[in-house]
């Protein structure tokens, strides 16, 4: 049997749901831990990792953070814009590490696209700095998890390069996978194939293919199809990450998972 613990990705960057609503809320709706967005109302200054950490304990649960990504630029072509970045999300995986976060999901992405950079020219920077914030990470016992991303580099397709060139685990995103042409066949089978470095799952939810993160279940991704590598045996997290500040559908939602999963 598969060892797969279920948490979601919170909505507290908005300042719509307070960071200790969202933490009681997992834990009253059975989840095993929260995805702490640091980003926004819960950017990295403004919260205090030691009470996130003190309440999260009290709660019975565990801890992962989303990293921000916005406007923080680790593949930039300028040294200064990149070096600023990396030093910003080593900043927050120090404050990650202080709440006891065991992984960090990180977007390698940047704003530098075609025309003016092309993937070849960005690549290596992006994966230098995954690199360096593994290897930073790691010091700290934080586990990176870099995710896929909907339509722009690093994508699902570009994840071998993750796998070849750097140490660092994989957040799988369903719904940024099918952004990507991948359907539930192709997205199991990629589960299957690269299961020792897929840390973590978003199970992220859509009517088409479009990055929607409507509530598990309510959309038609064939989630029991797509996530059947991970009941063989797989240990990892799984989010459900929902754009919602109605803890109703987060329960519903784990609900769903938890038939898929058969948890």
């Amino acid at each position: 049997m598969s060892e797969i613990r279920r948490g979601y990705v919170t909505q507290t960057h908005t300042g719509a749901v307070p960071w200790d609503d969202a933490l009681t809320a997992a834990s009253r709706i059975g989840l095993d831990y929260a995805e702490l967005y640091m980003d926004g109302a819960t950017e990295r200054t403004r919260i205090d990792p030691s009470a996130v950490g003190e309440l999260a304990a009290d709660e019975g649960l565990d801890l992962l953070v989303h990293l921000p990504f916005v406007d923080v630029e680790i593949g930039s072509p300028r040294n200064p814009v990149r070096e600023g970045a990396l030093s910003e999300q080593r900043a927050c995986i120090e404050a990650a590490a202080e709440m006891g976060a065991e992984k960090a999901v990180l977007h390698a992405g940047t704003s530098a696209r075609p025309p003016e950079w092309e993937l070849d020219e960005i690549a290596p920077y992006l994966l230098d700095s995954i690199r360096v914030l593994d290897r930073f990470a790691a010091d700290r016992d934080v586990e990176i998890c870099v995710e896929n991303l909907p339509g722009v580099p690093f994508t699902v397709h570009h994840l071998d390069r993750v796998f070849a060139e750097t140490e660092a685990s994989v957040t799988f995103d369903t719904g940024h996978a099918r952004v990507d042409g991948l359907d539930a066949d192709e997205m199991a089978d990629f589960l299957d194939a690269h299961d020792d470095r897929i840390s973590h799952v978003h199970v992220n939810d859509a009517r088409e293919e479009a990055d929607e993160h409507v509530p598990t279940g309510s959309g038609t991704t064939d989630f029991e199809t797509a996530l059947a590598p991970l009941r063989d045996d797989w240990q990892g997290t799984v989010s459900i990450e929902v754009y919602t500040f109605d803890f109703d559908y987060l329960e519903l939602s784990a609900e769903k998972l938890d038939d898929v999963l058969r948890v």
